[in-house]
């Protein structure tokens, strides 16, 4: 539109015959330039360019450094260059790297759609570890991945059997309620167990004996509600709380909790006023359909709640802990608390650990023989090498959010492949917890036995191992020594 409403404003504001002359050669030459210039648009939408990024890629040639997004040297782990015989870990996201598929020469480009991201965040699936082999199902799952519900002050979201295929004995759920803010009165034909991930919440249940019980939690905190007990959870504090559930059965769904208000919108009002020994009128603004979290009013003291009456009973169950309250042992690599049934008694059906790695450092190479590993990623970055037997291994990178599931006996460690400790929880449905080292197992049997078994071919490695493995202690977080 420039073109050609440039020229004429010109026209109009000359008038003499020499000046109109000269205003129409130069109207001829700018429609040709136009028309030049639009057959050249028509040519470089039609013919790729010969010097594009894709065309050289296709024709084999290297990108030019303007095109390429970080430098590129002998050094970096993602190039055809590169070679690395021990698969030490990459921190693609720390390092602001982008994966690509080679490997000690192998591989190539990618010229499709590349989800730069997603890549980043999954190194370990870009450019798996030369160890890895099989074809074992995922292992991971991101809560970023799951649906979301939405509510008045809250939100709620799940990883189960459904979103995450191998999590088949364990089910979770990320909660969070605003100040004030009520997961109502409920109870699940599953047990529920729950770490407090930030802020504050009061719980209250009924046992099965008819004592009540009340406690306010705050971040590190547990609790565990076994199967049928009544129970219901409200935000306090400024910001209220969120948290993460678990269930001891993978096909769970919050859809299916049993909901007072739900039970009584599909209760006659006849027999509601049997039960509660009132007219029938009283009931006539129940809530139609079930509130399930809703905006509650602020509570007070646990003192100033607390039921009162001569039927009215506490509790002698206890059915909080405060795990990070916990003396930890610390080893070589980081911290551990264990919480099963033997210091947290009324937990029957879940067990779990709360570990921290130092940057470098390794969760040992283990296996557990009584259940299934649920595990869930607080913070850091880390890699995750699952060995299934039959020469079937595959490698997953996780970051905060995240769910992980080892199945029992399988071989695994953790590595913390960034520069903060990595905060995760180790989660079964089982009564303790269990697990067995392999550093150990090796140190504890007789020496020339595994002497035969890993080194009969080499004398000077096989000394080197049998000292290192020499009265072995249990050391779950392990600093270890880099590879060279």
């Amino acid at each position: 539109m420039a073109s050609v409403s440039g020229p004429k404003s010109i026209s109009r504001s000359v008038s003499s015959p020499l000046s109109r002359s000269s205003t129409q050669t130069t109207l001829s030459k700018m429609r040709f330039t136009g028309s030049l210039l639009a057959l050249g648009i028509a040519l470089v939408s039609a013919v790729p360019l010969q010097d594009s990024p894709r065309q050289r890629l296709l024709d084999g040639k290297p990108l030019p450094s303007k095109y390429r997004t970080r430098s590129v040297s002998v050094t970096d782990p993602y190039t055809p260059s590169y070679r690395d015989p021990y698969d030490t870990a990459v921190d693609s996201v720390g390092e602001g790297l982008d994966p690509l598929p080679f490997r000690n020469g192998k591989g190539a480009s990618v010229l499709g759609p590349w989800n730069k991201d997603r890549s980043r965040q999954n190194p370990d699936l870009v450019r798996p570890p030369s160890t890895d082999h099989g074809n074992l199902p995922s292992l991971r799952w991101s809560f970023a991945d799951s649906h979301i519900r939405i509510e008045e002050g809250g939100w709620t979201r799940q990883t189960t059997v459904r979103e995450l295929p191998t999590s088949v004995e364990l089910a979770g759920v990320n909660m969070r309620l605003e100040k004030g803010v009520i997961r109502e009165l409920h109870w699940h034909k599953e047990a529920e167990w729950a770490y407090v991930l930030e802020g504050k919440v009061r719980v209250t249940a009924l046992d099965y004996e008819g004592g009540n019980f009340i406690d306010d939690l705050e971040k590190g905190d547990l609790w565990y509600f076994p199967s049928g007990i009544p129970h219901s959870l409200q935000g306090l504090g400024d910001n209220g709380t969120e948290f993460l559930l678990i269930f001891d059965d993978g096909s769970f769904s919050e859809e299916s909790t049993f909901l007072v208000t739900d039970w009584l919108a599909h209760t006659p009002k006849s027999v509601i006023s049997k039960n509660f020994h009132l007219a029938p009128e009283v009931f006539a603004h129940l809530p139609e359909k079930e509130k399930y979290i809703f905006q509650g009013s602020q509570p007070g003291s646990i003192d100033q709640e607390r039921p009162e009456g001569s039927n009215v009973k506490k509790s002698k169950y206890q059915f909080t802990h405060k795990m990070l309250a916990q003396d930890p042992k610390v080893t070589s690599g980081g911290q551990v608390r264990i919480t099963d049934s033997k210091n947290f008694p009324v937990s029957k059906t879940v067990a779990a650990a709360h570990v921290i790695i130092e940057p470098g450092a390794l969760r040992e190479m283990h296996w557990h023989p009584n259940a299934d590993e649920w595990s869930y990623f607080i913070s850091g970055r880390a890699r995750v090498t699952v060995f299934a037997a039959e020469g079937n291994a595959r490698t997953f990178n996780y970051l905060p959010g995240d769910v992980g599931i080892v199945p029992r006996n399988m071989g695994h460690f953790v590595e913390n492949i960034g520069d903060e400790p990595l905060v995760m929880l180790e989660i079964f449905r089982a009564d303790e917890f269990r697990d067995i080292s392999l550093f150990q197992w090796l140190g504890e049997t007789p020496q020339r036995q595994v002497a035969d078994t890993l080194f009969s071919d080499d004398e000077e490695a096989r000394q080197k191992f049998l000292d290192a493995i020499k009265n072995p202690k249990k050391d779950e977080v392990t600093q270890g020594t880099e590879a060279q």
